[in-house]
């Protein structure tokens, strides 16, 4: 096996062996495979592609690069995954909800990737937290709390580690192999009885068109199922941000505010009551309504707010962050206004815009080791359809200082387009099983 010639036959289009693929995986994990060998590789499957069977060989191969979960829990093991949006906090809203519910969360995400952030950068935006546990303490906080978010430890899927930090450096983050098999290769080593995918499409997502979120959404959903694990997608919009907050403190200050009921976030919310009522049906918990009623009885009676506060404490946070989360979170130096240039009503929003503007004020990683600021970002962003008069605000900077607040500034104006009202799309677009 040899790693140039593995390279050399993707550049040419030619269809790899399982047997190529695999050697490649444990490359990835044993160091065998270089970083630049990483980085040709990545950009050869974004350009030629891997087909059918070999985004499955990629994905059992970087599976099985390493350690894979079993559990005996009393519930079902069910998780989420998102395939990247603005303000998309849904995970942190997500895990406690479940565990509420009766089913068992073992939730290992990623950090930021390319304009979008991370959920585990936003949970360890929270003082004295830290997602990295070793899997004996990662099992007994499931066991006793029902739900726990960290990350991946370093021997399960570390190709998938290795090679995610070098996509997201190396531009190579926009292809549907690579994707499918970074998601799944960690989803499948965690030992789920189900899973749904939050699959984005728009301006601020990966897949800017319908076509490529389906194409990506049945990827996803044909290898998962073909693997043993229950799953469905929802294709969901990404043409404006999630949640009005972009940046990893502000996220989880969101994320509070609905968590104490000071305010509701109606997309946020009901996003992730939606996927979340999807996870219970595919686990045999009811009917779809059924489910959706169980998942808002957790947050109006306080149960996930209760497990939420438990799982930061238990991960090193403070113990009373559910009544303290107003001053424990950091904040930003320079906070300042964009006013909108003219009145009239948000006709369009570039999505990835905004992202990218958050990344330059050091909410993500524009290098690999990068570190990231978690006070920065935007709030009170403008949604689409939102009348505005000239001088209102389209979004709120956060930044460490003017020079960077001012280049953020213009980025966000150029990311809005002021014109007539138009109605925002659909939150779910399709679902797909």
């Amino acid at each position: 096996m040899d790693a140039r010639r593995i390279i050399r036959s993707l550049r040419e289009g030619e269809a790899l062996p399982a047997e190529d693929l695999a050697w490649f995986a444990r490359g990835l994990a044993d160091g065998t495979v270089t970083d630049a060998q990483a980085g040709a590789f990545a950009m050869a499957v974004c350009l030629k592609g891997l087909g059918q069977e070999g985004r499955v060989a990629l994905t059992t191969a970087m599976r099985d690069s390493g350690h894979r979960l079993g559990w005996d829990l009393p519930g079902p093991v069910v998780d989420k995954h998102s395939t990247g949006g603005l303000g998309d906090c849904v995970s942190l809203l997500l895990a406690p909800m479940l565990a509420a519910s009766g089913v068992c969360n073992p939730m290992i995400s990623g950090r930021g990737l390319g304009h979008t952030g991370g959920t585990l950068d936003k949970l360890e935006a929270i003082p004295g937290l830290s997602t990295e546990v070793p899997e004996d303490r990662f099992r007994a906080l499931v066991a006793d709390i029902g739900c726990a978010i960290v990350a991946a430890s370093a021997d399960m899927a570390p190709a998938d580690r290795r090679l995610y930090a070098i996509r997201d450096v190396t531009s190579t983050v926009e292809s549907i192999d690579l994707i499918t098999a970074s998601i799944l290769s960690k989803k499948l080593a965690a030992g789920l009885d189900c899973l749904i995918l939050d699959v984005k499409v728009g301006t601020g997502a990966f897949m800017e068109t319908m076509a490529e979120a389906e194409a990506l959404a049945e990827s996803l959903v044909d290898t998962a199922n073909g693997a043993g694990c229950r799953t469905a997608a929802l294709i969901t919009d990404m043409d404006q941000p999630l949640a009005p907050a972009l940046g990893n403190a502000l996220e989880v200050a969101v994320v509070m505010e609905v968590f104490t009921g000071a305010a509701t976030h109606a997309r946020l919310t009901d996003l992730t009551i939606r996927l979340g009522s999807e996870l219970l049906a595919l686990a045999g918990f009811g009917t779809l309504p059924e489910c959706e009623s169980q998942m808002r009885a957790t947050l109006s009676d306080g149960r996930a707010a209760e497990i939420f506060g438990r799982m930061v404490a238990a991960l090193g946070g403070p113990a009373d962050f559910l009544e303290t989360w107003g001053q424990a979170l950091p904040s930003a130096p320079v906070i300042c206004d964009v006013p909108a240039p003219e009145a009239g009503a948000v006709s369009r929003i570039d999505g990835r815009a905004l992202g990218e503007a958050v990344v330059h004020l050091g909410g993500g990683r524009l290098r690999g080791g990068d570190r990231i600021d978690p006070a920065v970002g935007l709030s009170g962003t403008a949604a689409l359809g939102q009348r505005l008069e000239a001088g209102a605000p389209l979004a709120t900077i956060h930044a460490a200082d003017a020079e960077a607040a001012h280049a953020a500034a213009a980025t966000v104006l150029a990311a809005y387009e002021i014109g007539d009202a138009a109605a925002p799309p659909a939150l779910v677009r399709r679902r797909i099983a």
